[in-house]
């Protein structure tokens, strides 16, 4: 893979090769029917295909949004051609998620509906597949709550109950939403999805996304994008339930996603931009182009505990990161360089050009697949191997998160 910033789009070929740089992966970019692709997240099924869903449209926020999916099957070198499996021109239908039923083998896809670009108006609804996602169900809500928002893996205990992390896109009264008010909650089922109870992870202000999976000594670990555009931040839970506040960790985020899994060994590998706003050329203060239709009339969202989320934050690199002691340690390596320019949505006149949005899941052979936001022009897939882990990285760095509480979440 270049390490070079490029200036033109490369060929976006779906067929799997060897990345250029002769490093120990593969990569292919997955067929789009949209303009813009963004968002995607990953699913292994126990036949060996990956899954990979998307939202695509021509701007994030319109109501041409939808979801995608394409997925590659097992022994197979080149994904599929996308197909459409959203259909409401009303709303903009974001952030998809794939979840495998694990007593009936059906696939849950659970994604975002909002109205233009007003995250405060979110609701989460679910489609059903019986057939691999090959077919699908009518759409159902799942959470109605004006503002909730999901982005990350459903995680399912020892003890059978489904978790759901999500995030609450919260304003006051004639504000509109710029994310300083956000918080993390979970959501959880004990009867696989028929009805929920929801926990708020406390003192969460300002971290989203939050990322559970189970660790290696049976502990668990949530990692969050930021905000506030400063750092990665880490929680811990003894039971997936009770959760510890929120912490920076040494690891940089410009505000975008993140997406972590944790390696039959224990290792714990995150792929995440290595950027924060004091990597920021430049900021905005409105979001997704300013393509609502000048009926708006609420006033941006002020600070809220102190700060204000930041916007604009290059988002590239894009880095994976290892863990050997479940956080408190990490050892990191680029994984595609570029600009990360994303003062723009626009894919419209393909003016973005972030490297963001990951999607991880380890197969049972050990290889580690990532999806993530090309330009959002595509969705772009690695491979990577063990080996990818032996190669020269960066830095090695204590996780000084007790140490960095002056930017207490």
């Amino acid at each position: 893979m270049s390490t070079t910033t490029l200036t033109e789009a490369p060929d976006f070929t779906p067929t799997l090769q060897p990345s250029p740089m002769k490093r120990p992966l593969h990569e292919a970019y997955i067929p789009a029917l949209t303009q813009q692709c963004h968002a995607s997240n990953l699913l292994l099924l126990p036949n060996g295909d990956l899954l990979c869903a998307w939202f695509g449209g021509s701007i994030e926020g319109r109501p041409d949004i939808c979801i995608y999916m394409s997925r590659i099957p097992f022994g197979q070198q080149t994904w599929t051609g996308a197909v459409k499996i959203t259909h409401d021109h009303t709303r903009s239908e974001q952030n998809p998620v794939l979840f495998r039923v694990p007593s009936t083998g059906d696939i849950r896809l659970l994604y975002t509906s909002q109205n233009a670009g007003n995250q405060d108006s979110a609701i989460v609804k679910q489609l059903t597949s019986s057939d691999n996602g090959s077919t699908w169900s009518d759409p159902a809500v799942l959470f109605g709550d004006a503002g909730t928002f999901i982005r990350q893996p459903v995680i399912v205990l020892d003890d059978g109950k489904w978790v759901v992390p999500t995030f609450k896109c919260r304003t006051g009264p004639g504000e509109r939403w710029l994310g300083s008010d956000d918080i993390s909650c979970i959501r959880i089922s004990k009867d696989e999805g028929r009805t929920w109870t929801e926990r708020d992870i406390p003192n969460s202000y300002g971290c989203v996304h939050m990322n559970i999976k189970r660790l290696k000594s049976g502990n668990y670990l949530g990692l969050y994008r930021s905000r506030w555009a400063d750092h990665v931040y880490l929680s811990t839970s003894p039971d997936g339930l009770e959760w510890s506040e929120p912490q920076p960790t040494i690891l940089p985020n410009p505000n975008a996603g993140i997406c972590f899994d944790v390696l039959p060994s224990g290792r714990v590998v995150l792929v995440y931009n290595h950027s924060s706003k004091v990597d920021a050329l430049g900021r905005r203060d409105g979001l997704y182009d300013d393509i609502s239709d000048g009926t708006d009339t609420r006033n941006n969202q002020a600070s809220k505990h102190g700060k204000e989320a930041f916007w604009g934050a290059p988002r590239a690199p894009l880095n994976v990161a290892w863990s050997d002691d479940e956080g408190k340690s990490w050892t990191w390596k680029t994984l595609e360089e570029g600009d990360g320019y994303c003062l723009t949505n626009n894919s419209e006149q393909k003016l973005n050009r972030e490297l963001s949005y990951p999607s991880i899941v380890t197969g049972r052979d050990g290889a580690i697949h990532v999806a993530f936001t090309f330009w959002r022009q595509r969705i772009k897939y690695v491979r990577l191997e063990e080996d990818f882990f032996l190669r020269r990285s960066h830095q090695v760095y204590m996780n000084k998160y007790n140490a960095l509480q002056q930017y207490t979440c």
